[in-house]
């Protein structure tokens, strides 16, 4: 008996594009902590603070009625347009944002219907992680011979998650991370093709610091499901990242003869300025090689890497045939590490890590 073909010929996963959204309004640091006061008279915000810990100096704000997968839809459709393809030619999408617009259903339902797309659609969540965790399925699916092209979208509407706090120094501290967020949508698109382009990726995670930034879900018999406050424990957080095996972020590098000063440009996750320094000192990762987005933009969540991605491109920084470095590195904690001509860094809530490695 013949043996039976494969649904399609054994090809690798190349990244086609990459598109970024960002609502028409921005707040500054400054303007930002004026809103705050003016909405609670009674919140102690001590001026100059937040954008001198967090380096931010500018965020993104969604409009109102403005939703996750609006947002994504809109990169989605600028995508789509830039790379001459239509919602019938999309096999698959993931929907890989932090901010979902229902519990019940995926998001990525949402983000199809807007598009007018018919294919499989499916949500992957895992904090600041959640793109790198798509592509790297995206990756897997395509080679496998499963699908021909992928669709990842992300949408982040994290300013609602800003929290209230009151008196004390200890409020502010809890409270200040979530000053740093900002809105935005993004959207990748990944093809079938004969030559490498995602070249590799590895993740790790420490579970056992779950609760070191979390946005918890609260059930009640007289209240029914409420989202809680965003809460993170620097210190904890701080300790789950530190206990990371760092070698993962090299090991789709290594794999491959290859040094972080190889890379055109490396993305790396940004919830503060002063982290990215930090992180990227212990992970022995060239500062010079970072696209730095956190003070022009915010901590984007999970858009993070994409409009890094997008920016390097836009910019000339890198170029068709160029390698990238996605890393990341999140709350929760897991890691991973990638590489696919173009590389880059994120984070996620676990605590997780990882590397994506690409060729652009």
């Amino acid at each position: 008996m013949a043996a039976q073909s494969e649904p399609y010929p054994r090809r690798y996963a190349h990244v086609a594009g990459v598109a970024v959204h960002l609502p028409e309004a921005s707040l500054t640091t400054p303007e930002l902590e004026e809103l705050l006061t003016a909405r609670d008279p009674g919140t102690r915000i001590p001026r100059g603070v937040t954008e001198q810990a967090r380096g931010v100096e500018r965020g993104h704000v969604a409009a109102p009625g403005q939703t996750a997968a609006g947002l994504a839809a809109a990169a989605a459709r600028t995508l789509l347009e830039q790379t001459g393809h239509v919602p019938p030619v999309i096999d698959l999408i993931i929907y890989a944002g932090v901010s979902v617009d229902a519990v019940e259903t995926a998001t990525a339902h949402m983000v199809a219907a807007e598009l007018g797309a018919s294919c499989p659609v499916f949500d992957v969540r895992n904090a600041c992680n959640g793109v790198l965790n798509a592509i790297e399925l995206a990756d897997t699916l395509i080679t496998a011979g499963r699908y021909r092209t992928v669709l990842i979208v992300c949408g982040e509407v994290a300013t609602p998650a800003i929290r209230r706090q009151g008196e004390s120094d200890a409020d502010f501290a809890a409270a200040c991370p979530s000053y740093s967020v900002s809105d935005s949508g993004t959207a990748m698109l990944l093809e079938a093709s004969a030559v490498p382009g995602v070249l590799g990726h590895r993740f790790c995670a420490g579970s056992a610091h779950w609760d070191a930034a979390i946005l918890p879900v609260t059930r009640s018999a007289s209240a029914g499901c409420r989202v809680g406050a965003f809460t993170v424990d620097p210190m904890g957080l701080a300790v789950g990242v530190h206990k990371l095996d760092r070698t993962v972020l090299r090991a789709p590098l290594d794999e491959r003869g290859l040094d972080w000063d190889d890379m055109a440009a490396i993305c790396v996750h940004q919830a503060s300025l002063s982290s990215v320094h930090t992180f990227c000192e212990a992970a022995g990762i060239p500062l010079g090689k970072v696209v730095v987005t956190i003070a022009e933009h915010g901590d984007l969540v999970a858009s993070t890497i994409p409009v890094q991605l997008h920016q390097a491109v836009q910019s000339g920084r890198v170029q068709r045939g160029d390698l990238v470095a996605l890393v990341g590195v999140a709350s929760g904690i897991s890691g991973a590490n990638g590489v696919s001509g173009v590389s880059g860094a994120n984070g996620a809530s676990g605590v997780s890590a990882g590397t994506v490695l690409l060729r652009w």
